[in-house]
């Protein structure tokens, strides 16, 4: 697999939690339950984190032999 093909899979990935928290956030709004909310806001919390990340190393794998381009500090070396 190369990294554009692996790019391709981090976006889809990334698309597939966007979905999740969208649902989520769909499900936090109607709760009326405080300590199910609060484990809700947990969940896409972390689940935004991830696809943070996710997209960052789409861009990263996208792009990662381009001459010039800038990389994410968070993950070189």
């Amino acid at each position: 697999m190369t990294l554009l093909e692996l790019s391709y899979e981090y976006r889809h990935q990334a698309q597939v939690l966007r979905e999740r928290i969208l649902d989520l956030q769909l499900l936090w709004s109607k709760c009326r339950n405080e300590t199910l909310r609060s484990s809700l806001a947990e969940r896409i919390r972390v689940l935004t984190v991830m696809r943070r990340e996710a997209q960052d190393l789409a861009v990263l794998c996208a792009r990662y032999y381009e001459r010039g381009y800038r990389r994410n500090e968070r993950y070189s070396l």
